[in-house]
């Protein structure tokens, strides 16, 4: 198993909180909700293509979060220059497309190290409204709508991830 006994601290955040108090525990309980989507799972079960013709698997949408994160909160938000973990010129769906099992554990580890890097990035900038260092297009952005996304892209992809696990083990549940 790659992933066991995770605490399901989620609780939904301040019901009359702020804006940013909300955004951050929307962001914060999505996070931890991919890792309970793969709790107890192996790591040929994370790189499972359960339901064809679709090539998606739990581990590559978890590569593709780690990639999200990276792009948003370090290269946008605080202008770093990276580079893609798992997506080249030759593979751009890298992320969803080249996880096997093999590198399962080390993919999930790096998933919890830039989320939790990301976070304190995130959690260091503290205008919401302000334009960020690094661009989007050509677009300048600010914060809020970077978190808007992020809380965007995690709420499509563990949807995804719904379907996945559940045609897996038959896992269901928030």
């Amino acid at each position: 198993m790659i992933v066991t006994g995770i605490a399901d601290t989620r609780d939904g955040g301040p019901k009359l909180g702020g804006e940013r108090a909300v955004l951050d525990a929307w962001l914060r309980d999505y996070r931890l909700n991919a890792l309970l989507k793969i709790d107890g799972l192996t790591a040929q079960q994370l790189a499972m293509r359960p339901i064809p013709p679709s090539a998606l698997s739990l581990l590559g949408i978890i590569r593709h979060l780690t990639e999200v994160e990276m792009y948003w909160l370090r290269e946008v938000l605080h202008g770093e220059e990276l580079e893609d973990l798992y997506s080249t010129p030759e593979h751009p769906d890298g992320d969803f497309d080249l996880g096997s099992a093999g590198s399962a554990a080390l993919d999930v580890d790096c998933y919890r190290r830039e989320t939790a890097r990301c976070a304190e990035l995130a959690a260091a900038w503290i205008d919401l409204d302000g334009p960020v260092r690094g661009r989007r297009g050509g677009a300048e952005l600010n914060l809020r709508w970077i978190l808007t996304h992020l809380i965007e892209e995690y709420a499509r992809h563990l949807g995804h991830m719904d379907l996945l696990r559940e045609a897996i083990d038959g896992t269901t549940g928030y």
